[in-house]
C-alpha cells in the first residue's frame, strides 16, 4: 500500500502558546537616571508582598528601607536590623512587584568596615533577593565603596544629609546643612556620590535650599525626604503615609490616609462579635445546611 500524502486542505496544527500573559518590564537605573530634571521620581517603603502589590502600580522605586526594625519590630533605631532581615524582607517585596524597581538597604555594619565585606554583602542581596540596587548610607567618606561596587556590577544609591545609621554620633534627628560648613559639607557629600558612580542619592533631612542647589550641580536624580520639592524624586515610609505607625510623626510626613483607627475598630467590631457568638454564623461554618 502507497504512502499517503498528506492531505494540503488539512495541514498540521500550529501550536498553541502556553501563555498569552504580557510580562511587565521593571524599571531600571538607566531608566531613573534619564528622569534627571523631567518626570519626578515616586518613591516609597515596601517591607511585604501585600504592600508591594498595592503600592507597585503606583511607584516608580520599591524601596525595602531598614527602616522596618522600626516600623515593623519596633525598634527604637535602625541599629539592629540584620542582613538576613533585609533579605527576607527584599524577597518579599520582589514576590509582590513587577514594574518597580526594587532597591533593597545595606544595614548597619554590613558595608562600613571595607569595600570588600561591602562588595560581597551587597553581592549576596542581589543574588538571594533579585532586586536591581543596594542603597547605603554616607557621603564622601563611602566614595571609594561605591565605586568599588558600581565598577563590579552593583548599583548603588547613595544617602545623605541626615543619616538614621548615624544618628548617634550625629546628635539625634534633626535638619542637616543650617551652618555654612555644614550645608557645604552636604553638597561635597553630594558630588562625591555622583562622581564614585551612584545612579541616584537619598537626600534626608536637609535644609530646602540646600538640597535644591545640590539638586542642580550634580547629575544624578535626587531622592528627597524632608528635603526640597525641588529634588528629581521623593520618597516616604509607607506606614506613616498611610497612618500606620504612629510612634512619632516626623514634619517632612503627609498623612494621605489615617487607616489606624480603622483597624482598631474592625478588631473591636471582630472581638464583640466572638464574644456574644455573632460570629461565625451559619454562612461561614461547613456543614450546615442553608435556610430557605
Amino acid at each position: 500500500m502507497k504512502n499517503r500524502e498528506p492531505s494540503l486542505s488539512h495541514p498540521p496544527p500550529r501550536e498553541t502558546p502556553l501563555s498569552t500573559e504580557i510580562k511587565t518590564k521593571r524599571l531600571t537605573t538607566r531608566d531613573i537616571r534619564a528622569r534627571k530634571g523631567s518626570d519626578p521620581v515616586v518613591v516609597l517603603t515596601a517591607y511585604t508582598t501585600p504592600m508591594a502589590r498595592l503600592l507597585d502600580p503606583h511607584c516608580d522605586i520599591l524601596l525595602v528601607g531598614d527602616s522596618l526594625g522600626m516600623v515593623l519590630y519596633g525598634m527604637e533605631s535602625t541599629l539592629g536590623v540584620s542582613l538576613d532581615m533585609m533579605i527576607n524582607h527584599g524577597r518579599a517585596v520582589m514576590r509582590g512587584s513587577s514594574r518597580s524597581m526594587v532597591v533593597v538597604d545595606m544595614p548597619f555594619a554590613s558595608y562600613q568596615e571595607s569595600r570588600e565585606l561591602a562588595f560581597r554583602n551587597a553581592a549576596r542581596i542581589m543574588t538571594e533577593t533579585g532586586c536591581a540596587a543596594v542603597k547605603m548610607e554616607g557621603g564622601h567618606e563611602m566614595a571609594d565603596t561605591i565605586h568599588f561596587l558600581t565598577s563590579r556590577g552593583v548599583p548603588v544609591m547613595a544617602h545623605i544629609g541626615l543619616m538614621p545609621q548615624a544618628v548617634n554620633t550625629a546628635g539625634g534627628f534633626r535638619a542637616h546643612g543650617r551652618t555654612e560648613d555644614e550645608a557645604a559639607a552636604i553638597r561635597v557629600d553630594a558630588r562625591a556620590v555622583a562622581d564614585a558612580g551612584a545612579f541616584s542619592v537619598v537626600v534626608e533631612g536637609t535644609i530646602e535650599s540646600v538640597a535644591r542647589a545640590l539638586t542642580a550641580e550634580i547629575d544624578i536624580p535626587t531622592i528627597g525626604i524632608g528635603a526640597s520639592a525641588a529634588c528629581d524624586g521623593q520618597v516616604l515610609v509607607t506606614e506613616d503615609l498611610v497612618g500606620l505607625f504612629n510612634d512619632f510623626t516626623p514634619k517632612f510626613v503627609k498623612r494621605y490616609a489615617d487607616l489606624s483607627p480603622q483597624i482598631s475598630q474592625a478588631a473591636a467590631d471582630y472581638a464583640a462579635d466572638v464574644k456574644s457568638r455573632a460570629f461565625p454564623g451559619p454562612e461561614h461554618c461547613f456543614g450546615v445546611p442553608k435556610q430557605k
